[in-house]
């Protein structure tokens, strides 16, 4: 008997439909399928494949009504915040099509005075099946920076969604085949189920696996693949800070900050969680800041900031970070104990807690943010440096944006601005320490999706001179210490 997920309208409760628990030989067979059907995806080449994921990006876009609708009911969060995840996955999506020949078109490298005889070429090659594990924040943006890209690169992908947001991630797949009719079963397959299906999939003999969400999830992620030596691009937690100088534009920063703090409910990996501000100018970035949070309301409603907790255990995990950040000193400076609802959850900001403060260290992922007075923008960059994560972060300057950025020990940086690389696709995406590693997204994530194949091609030999024989020259032997000398010792 099939087991089933209720998968469920954060914002009511209201059951939208039920996805079955693959068993472990539904997903050995997607994966199979996946393999099969990647010998004809080769076979496209660029262009091919270029064609068709421009006519998967048509098809979601001509479909964006539905799509927008079912990413408020199963996501929860506002409309407007779901038309932009749809517009950016469509962008990277369209960059990735268009770019994927010529980022991973055959190179030519020298050979070198030693090799001259020689060619030299290095290949970029699929690695064959991907698996990608999405998250329930972004379940469209998210995965697909890893799905599209490793398309786009030649493998076919096996995608297990979130199991709270699996009917977006099934509307998205089935979009591909029906775009491509053409195309074989199992260039983008769907399978659902909850960590053990995951865990299925980890073993079912792919060849490369990418996975968004937490860390402690990631570590099992890269446990199960380390059985049967799969890479693993793994982009996890973040605990992102903005610093904002004393010469920034205070006003700008706050309302940034807001937006970066509190969009998506907070759940979003390179959202704001701390602010480091200069002490001269704490005060008026406060009151710019509660000005920037005046009447944002959560809820279901059209003119709602943001949406519910998608995941209900996150509630609690916002509880407990708000309640020992207060113990330990902090000050509410915006909401409180009271903003925690059973759904629902306003703004929160509070004022310096201690640095030990888990409100700091872990990863709170709800509408909450610490600001902390610092007294320079090295104590600021020291501070933002001192957690476990490195994902992204954001610095307000009019002049030393770009040195202080230069600092911060993370993945990606918007300066005088929050997530604006989240919006570029030609920029990748991933993290140090507790935030993964690996990259999605630009260039560098079309490579991480590849493994490279060197290629040396004799053109012509030397006459009497064979390097690479045993049947060497007695004269080469005795002339291989003078062009040491000669090549690398002056």
């Amino acid at each position: 008997m099939t087991t089933l997920i209720d998968t469920l309208d954060p914002s009511t409760g209201e059951i939208i439909e039920s996805v079955p628990v693959m068993t472990e030989e539904e997903v050995l067979s997607a994966t199979a399928l996946a393999r099969d059907a990647g010998i004809w995806w080769r076979e496209q080449g660029f262009a091919g494949r270029r064609a068709c994921l421009l006519a998967w990006r048509r098809y979601l876009a001509r479909h964006a009504s539905e799509i927008i609708d079912l990413l408020h009911r199963e996501n929860g969060k506002p409309r407007p915040d779901a038309a932009l995840e749809l517009l950016l996955s469509l962008e990277h999506i369209t960059w990735t099509a268009k770019n994927a020949g010529k980022i991973l078109r055959r190179e030519t490298r020298s050979p070198g005075l030693l090799m001259s005889n020689f060619s030299a070429h290095v290949e970029h090659l699929p690695f064959g099946v991907v698996g990608v594990l999405g998250p329930w924040n972004y379940p469209l943006y998210t995965p697909n920076g890893s799905i599209a890209t490793a398309l786009a690169a030649g493998n076919t992908v096996v995608f297990k969604p979130s199991e709270y947001t699996p009917t977006v991630a099934r509307l998205y797949v089935d979009a591909f085949a029906r775009a491509n009719p053409q195309a074989p079963e199992g260039i983008l397959s769907l399978i659902t189920g909850n960590g053990d299906t995951g865990a299925h999939l980890c073993r079912a003999g792919i060849d490369k696996m990418a996975f968004t969400g937490s860390t402690a999830t990631g570590r099992k992620v890269m446990t199960a693949c380390a059985e049967q030596l799969v890479p693993v691009v793994l982009e996890l937690g973040g605990k992102d800070a903005a610093i904002v100088l004393a010469d920034a534009d205070l006003r700008a920063a706050a309302d940034a900050i807001a937006f970066g703090a509190m969009g998506n409910g907070g759940q979003t990996c390179v959202g704001i969680e701390r602010v480091y501000v200069e002490r001269n100018v704490r005060e008026q970035f406060l009151a710019e800041l509660t000005a920037a949070l005046d009447g944002l309301q959560p809820g279901s409603e059209p003119d709602s900031a943001y949406g519910p907790m998608t995941m209900p255990s996150q509630i609690e995990i916002v509880r407990r970070h708000v309640t020992r950040a207060i113990d330990d000193g902090a000050r509410p400076v915006i909401g409180g104990m009271d903003s925690i609802g059973d759904r629902y959850i306003t703004p929160i900001v509070l004022l310096d807690p201690p640095h030990h403060s888990v409100a700091i260290q872990e990863e709170t992922f709800g509408p909450t943010v610490t600001v902390t007075t610092v007294d320079s923008p090295e104590e600021a960059v020291r501070l933002a440096n001192d957690v476990g994560f490195g994902l992204a972060g954001s610095v307000f300057s009019r002049r030393r944006g770009t040195a202080v950025a230069r600092m911060l020990d993370t993945g990606q940086v918007s300066i005088n601005s929050v997530l604006g690389f989240a919006a570029i696709a030609a920029l990748p995406l991933g993290g140090r320490g507790d935030s993964g590693f690996g990259r999605i997204h630009g260039q560098e994530g079309l490579r991480e999706f590849t493994r490279t194949r060197s290629i040396a091609t004799q053109r012509f030999p030397i006459p009497g001179i064979k390097l690479l024989s045993f049947r060497r020259p007695g004269w080469i032997n005795r002339l291989l210490p003078r062009i040491i000398h000669t090549l690398h010792g002056r």
